[in-house]
């Protein structure tokens, strides 16, 4: 018995680790391709990977399983689309753009605003209590964030767009978790994926000519980037992330997303030459204390 509760608490956590270090991998490998790919046709591209991957996953598992997983119902597709749109499509060419303008490591730090914005609207939203230590908290993270956008503002080739880039990114996130949290109750978190992606891509059909006439003169590394993205960041890593969080609350697994800049930073570091500016770390840091302040308690009110 003892057993199979640890079991049962440690594979979500797993699930999530995945996801942390699959997502910091992704703000990257988008740092690398958008030097030849634009925001939207990078987008249109990773999607369209992801929902093949995920298809193939899908119908390898509605084979196994011994009852058919059930498809979604009319009440689940506002929900559905919100994921879809928000999350799949403004996300990522949001993100896309944003990290024309900014390095990795920054744009992680301040996307990783989006746990707090998380906390709130599941709070609100979701019934999952509301942190007394939660506004101190916010307001700690958003002290980093204006930091983080002081230090970019000044730092040559950054532009302030680009961190106002980042947080509508932010925003997106939290929207999509929260819309997305109460269809893993009905739904297998495979499916809820790959609709979603799907829809995503479907957003992005528009920047289609742009992607093809990219690719052609893309260089190979580029395309294997662009694959990379939608296999293991999309494919893999919001698979692990839906099995998470159909086992936890959203502000709960939100918490374990504060990893993915300071993961960012070094992957940036290592493989692209990429360092924040002093002040930048500083702020990030200030969003990660808050963040964690704001998770330190399970009192509500």
């Amino acid at each position: 018995m003892t057993a199979a509760r640890t079991e049962n608490r440690l594979l979500p956590l797993a699930a999530a680790l995945v996801t942390v270090l699959l997502w910091a991998s992704a703000f990257v490998a988008i740092r690398y391709v958008g030097r030849e790919l634009s925001p939207g046709a990078l987008s249109l591209g990773r999607l369209v990977v992801a929902a093949l991957v995920l298809g193939l996953m899908m119908l390898v598992d509605d084979r196994r399983a011994a009852v058919p997983t059930p498809w979604p119902s009319r009440r689940h597709w506002p929900r559905l689309l919100i994921v879809g749109v928000v999350w799949f499509g403004l996300y990522n060419i949001v993100l896309n753009q944003a990290e024309r303008l900014v390095d990795a490591g920054t744009a992680a730090m301040l996307v990783n605003v989006g746990p707090l914005l998380i906390a709130i609207l599941a709070g609100l939203l979701l019934g999952e209590g509301f942190p007394r230590s939660l506004i101190g908290g916010s307001l700690v993270a958003f002290a980093g964030v204006v930091l983080i956008g002081t230090a970019t503002s000044t730092t040559a080739g950054v532009d302030t767009w680009g961190v106002v880039l980042c947080l509508v990114a932010a925003v997106s996130y939290a929207v999509g978790v929260v819309a997305q949290k109460p269809l893993l109750g009905e739904l297998s978190g495979l499916r809820v994926t790959w609709l979603a992606c799907v829809i995503g891509a479907v957003c992005c059909l528009p920047y289609a000519p742009e992607l093809v006439r990219e690719l052609g003169a893309a260089q190979p590394s580029t395309v294997g980037w662009l694959v990379y993205l939608g296999v293991f960041p999309t494919a893999l890593g919001f698979t692990t992330w839906a099995y998470a969080l159909a086992r936890t609350t959203a502000g709960k697994l939100g918490a374990t997303t504060y990893l993915v800049p300071a993961v960012a930073i070094v992957m940036a570091w290592v493989l692209l030459g990429e360092v924040p500016p002093g002040l930048a770390l500083a702020g990030g840091a200030l969003c990660l204390v808050g963040v964690a302040v704001s998770r330190r308690t399970t009192r509500t009110r």
